[in-house]
């Protein structure tokens, strides 16, 4: 196998759930192979350079093996290897998250009437 279309290969390294995904990213320009907007039957080659862009992060892979078919996530993880700058941005992506996230705690559950009323204190309007 000296080439595979490039969602089957995304979704046989689990970068995405379904094949349709994985042609939908395509389609809406999220997938860059060396350098070029990748269609869903794009061909997949060693040695190719992707770059993913999903809901949870941004990746950078170079293509180690070709597969079309999905196996498990051990198995997937072989296929591909992550640049160093990829891995690197996504843990200060991560960090900055966790950052935010313990910044400003949402709260416990919805305002009592006391804390109510100091909110409409606060803004300078009335009760009603």
């Amino acid at each position: 196998m000296n080439t595979v279309r490039i969602d089957k290969w995304l979704w046989a390294a689990r970068f995405f759930k379904t094949r349709a995904l994985a042609a939908r990213a395509c389609e809406l320009g999220r997938i860059q192979s060396n350098k070029q907007p990748a269609k869903p039957a794009r061909e997949v080659h060693v040695g190719d350079l992707l770059e993913i862009r999903t809901e949870g992060a941004d990746f950078q892979v170079e293509v180690l093996m070709l597969s079309a078919m999905r196996g498990p996530a051990p198995v997937a993880q072989t296929l591909y290897r992550e640049t160093e700058a990829s891995r690197e941005s996504r843990q200060k992506l991560k960090e900055e998250r966790k950052a935010l996230r313990n910044y400003s705690p949402a709260p416990a559950g919805r305002p009592s009437k006391r804390d109510r009323r100091k909110i409409f204190q606060f803004r300078g309007e009335r009760d009603g």
